[in-house]
């Protein structure tokens, strides 16, 4: 007897900005193993306290060889995920990754409803869009995930690190 699949979809008219976010971190030096397990730990309290406008959260494991491990995230709105992202305790993880990234390198992926997605990548090999894409410096108005997208700059939350502090 043939067994016909039963196809299902999804209804996001409940969601018209919803922004699905892949993050990864890559050990690249033995330093790294440390520095991925210790984040691993934080990125899970963190999610324990559910941050506004996050709707799912889901471990995700990229390859063994070398250890690299990641997240993909569901959140409501953009505003949300970069209101927690310029928040603590996240702000304070990423001070402290963008002064040492303690043997890892680090990526991220934001796809959005409206079609726009935006990306960066820090001491990554090509991986995810930048195997195909031309590679630019995340800096001036690629510096941030607003100024990538194009979005207003007066509505812009500080960031984690001025840009000047970084270069």
């Amino acid at each position: 007897m043939l067994h016909r699949p039963d196809r299902t979809t999804v209804d996001l008219s409940e969601y018209p900005d919803l922004v699905v976010i892949y993050l990864g971190q890559r050990v690249n030096s033995l330093k790294g193993l440390k520095t991925l397990v210790s984040f691993r730990a934080k990125i899970s309290k963190s999610v324990d306290a559910q941050p506004d406008g996050l709707l799912l959260h889901e471990n995700v494991l990229y390859s063994v060889i070398p250890p690299h491990s990641g997240m993909r995230q569901y959140w409501r709105d953009f505003d949300s995920l970069e209101r927690w992202a310029r928040s603590l305790p996240h702000k304070a993880w990423w001070q402290e990754f963008l002064r040492d990234s303690g043997g890892t390198g680090f990526w991220h992926e934001a796809y959005f409803r409206g079609g726009q997605v935006e990306s960066v990548y820090m001491d990554m090999p090509a991986f995810g869009l930048s195997k195909f894409a031309p590679v630019r410096p995340a800096r001036g108005t690629l510096f941030s995930a607003r100024r990538r997208l194009g979005l207003r700059e007066g509505s812009e939350l500080p960031p984690g690190i001025p840009e000047e502090e970084l270069y």
